[in-house]
């Protein structure tokens, strides 16, 4: 009964998500496309109808992601508006929250090895969740004086890497490297540091 809905196009998504569930569970070296045929309810050569194999199927993965990504990386950026400032902020925090919410498509986006430029869609998408943060640092960086000021890609690279690094290392349950504060502190308080070294606030007393 499952499948008769396969027809209508719904195959392809459920294996999308079959595929997400396992990336989860075993990494994304850790399945077979015999698996994610089976947990979608289907035989294997189903599956090469709509994928070549399973670096297709995970592209198609972190594809989907990049879309909710950018998506969410743009409503955080309008939240913060007016200010620059908290539309910066809330950026580097929807990086966060993204890990966490989806991490299927996170591990896809970011751990798999696909490469962002595996397809001009792919690379399209992503560009546009990178062009968000690279906006949000140029809108922050008017505040700084033209002789000071960094390069806006510059900018958003160094709170890309701040990000992405407190993900890998504190929020997703990486063996061996506990830490004593939470993950949205320790993000804050990086980005934080970062801004006061750029005058952009100011320095505690």
């Amino acid at each position: 009964m499952a499948k008769r809905g396969y027809h209508h196009g719904n195959l392809r998504q459920a294996l999308v998500e079959s595929a997400l569930a396992l990336i989860e569970e075993k990494g994304p070296t850790g399945f077979t496309l015999s698996e994610a045929a089976k947990r979608a309810g289907v035989t294997p050569a189903a599956v090469y109808r709509h994928f070549e194999g399973r670096e297709d199927l995970i592209a198609e993965a972190a594809h989907q992601g990049y879309e909710v990504f950018a998506d969410l990386m743009d409503y955080a950026y309008q939240s913060g508006q007016p200010s620059a400032l908290a539309a910066f902020e809330a950026t580097g925090r929807a990086y966060l929250a993204f890990a966490r919410k989806y991490p299927g498509h996170y591990i896809a986006m970011f751990e798999s090895g696909i490469s962002v430029n595996r397809t001009p869609e792919l690379a399209a998408v992503a560009r546009r969740a990178w062009d968000v943060l690279e906006r949000a640092a140029a809108d922050l960086s008017q505040h700084i004086p033209p002789e000071k000021r960094p390069p806006a890609a510059m900018f958003s690279a160094h709170i890309w890497a701040l990000s992405h690094g407190v993900v890998e290392l504190f929020a997703r349950n990486s063996p061996g490297r506990a830490s004593p504060f939470p993950p949205d502190e320790l993000l804050e308080s990086a980005i934080g540091v970062y801004l006061r070294g750029l005058g952009l606030i100011p320095a505690d007393d």
